[in-house]
């Protein structure tokens, strides 16, 4: 028979343990959110995650119903060329970006005083760049088996990066925590656009026209940036190029160009490589799931810009609540990530035959594998932002260089054998190295390499909840 006393102290551990539940969950997270609330710095990043959020959610819904309507509109053969169109560019678009985005961002946070010198010198670099990037296309495609239309489309669309390099008024924003003007350029550029298309679709237009709207959206988009640009009492006149500094800029960023460049074959080379082997309309059916896949995309690279000042400014305070940070940014990552997908790969017969119709027969099949990468691109974009902090950029770049490989590889192993399908499960794999399995190879890289395990395995949200529950 069990001693009473026994039984009144586990009836006392147990309220013990569920007391401390309550006070650590319920009441300490309340107090905590008001303490926030008056945390003048915390609103501040909240309110400019906000405005990110804001403006991609509208893109989001925009591109997902109004892009849905145009695969529908061209079919899968023309929808095809469309995908392979842009993946095309893509694979050459950071000969204008120059991977200088987060250099410029954190030197304008760290080095406000020489802001017209990295505007203007950033703006020059991006120009130039532009017709490095179109000058490499002309060459290029004529080692295609592209016809002459397709290659004027490609031209159509390299040509709007003229327009992006007023981007850099976009850094200068970011280093600001003032989004929100960032926010009302991209909705402008985008009702704009979004109407444009529509009204193609219903004129009937042919597919060259809704080419000319990426070099509509590029134009708008640069005229609202210089607007507020001047709203905020700035000049484009006070921009200054320096050599010096475009040299320092470049050192700084050339594993990270090389890191892009080699990002974008393993993002985009599969849509190059099934139009090559299974023609336009595989190319479609493939776009229109990849589509519906990297829609979320967004998310990570919204979150960790809108956070990385924070997080290089911890590093300052203490190394503890900089590693804290990194876990939590992570955490967030996958939560989010896994509380997309799995809905998704339930539901996505659903989606695909009510935005697609039944003519994108093989789309969610495609779509239930490539989903899962968004895993590992969550964690690899937040992890990209500690490669930068710590000035490691030559494993970002080496360890996208081996996903780039294996992306090729798996391809032309897995296209032959499994058609359309076949390109998925190489991209899921490509990301599962390039983003996650590559850091546990080097020594520097291999801290965060546990980090992500951690998050991904749910390990770090196990012992948050365990230490919770012990009232810890």
């Amino acid at each position: 028979m069990i001693n009473k006393n026994v039984i009144i102290e586990i009836e006392f551990q147990v309220c013990e343990r569920l007391l401390n539940f309550f006070n650590n969950v319920i009441y300490m997270p309340l107090n905590r959110i008001i303490e926030l609330k008056n945390n003048e710095g915390f609103m501040k990043y909240l309110k400019n995650t906000s405005w990110l959020f804001l403006e991609k959610i509208i893109r989001m819904f925009a591109g997902l119903f109004v892009g849905a309507w145009l695969a529908r509109y061209l079919g899968t053969d023309k929808f095809g060329i469309y995908s392979y169109v842009i993946s095309f560019v893509g694979l050459f678009q950071v000969l204008a970006t120059l991977g200088l985005d987060n250099f410029v961002i954190k030197r304008l946070v760290t080095e406000p005083n020489k802001k017209d010198l990295l505007l203007g010198t950033a703006f020059a670099l991006k120009l130039i760049g532009t017709f490095v990037m179109i000058s490499v296309l002309l060459i290029t495609i004529n080692f295609t088996s592209n016809d002459l239309h397709t290659n004027i489309l490609i031209l159509i669309i390299a040509s709007s990066a003229i327009f992006e390099s007023f981007k850099v008024i976009d850094f200068y924003f970011q280093s600001k925590v003032l989004s929100k003007f960032i926010v009302y350029s991209n909705i402008t550029s985008l009702i704009i656009s979004s109407l444009i298309k529509v009204y193609l679709i219903l004129t009937q237009a042919p597919l060259i026209s809704f080419m000319y709207v990426f070099l509509i959206d590029s134009f708008v988009l640069a005229l609202c940036y210089i607007f507020f640009f001047y709203k905020n009492n700035e000049t484009l006149k006070s921009w200054r190029f320096k050599t010096k500094l475009a040299k320092q800029l470049i050192l700084e960023s050339w594993p990270l160009i090389i890191s892009s460049m080699v990002v974008a074959i393993y993002m985009k080379i599969d849509q190059v490589m099934i139009k090559e082997m299974l023609g336009n309309s595989a190319v479609g059916q493939y776009g229109a799931a990849v589509k519906l896949s990297e829609i979320w995309f967004f998310i990570p690279v919204v979150i960790s810009s809108s956070l990385f000042p924070a997080i290089i400014n911890s590093k300052n305070k203490s190394i503890a609540l900089y590693n804290d940070r990194l876990q939590n940014l992570y955490d967030l990552m996958i939560y989010i990530a896994v509380s997309i997908t799995i809905p998704i790969v339930l539901a996505s017969d659903f989606i695909v035959n009510i935005l697609y119709g039944s003519q994108y027969t093989l789309t969610a099949n495609i779509l239930k594998i490539h989903i899962w990468s968004g895993l590992f691109v969550f964690l690899g974009v937040a992890n990209s932002k500690w490669l930068i902090n710590e000035k490691m950029q030559k494993y970002s770049m080496i360890n996208t260089s081996i996903g780039a490989v294996v992306n090729i590889i798996g391809n032309y192993i897995l296209i032959n054998k499994m058609g359309v399908i076949g390109a998925a499960w190489s991209s899921l794999i490509s990301y599962f190295i390039a983003s996650y399995f590559c850091l546990a190879l080097f020594n520097k890289t291999r801290p965060n390499f546990y980090r992500l395990s951690k998050s991904l395995l749910f390990i770090s949200a196990f012992n948050k909840v365990k230490k919770i529950f012990n009232g810890k």
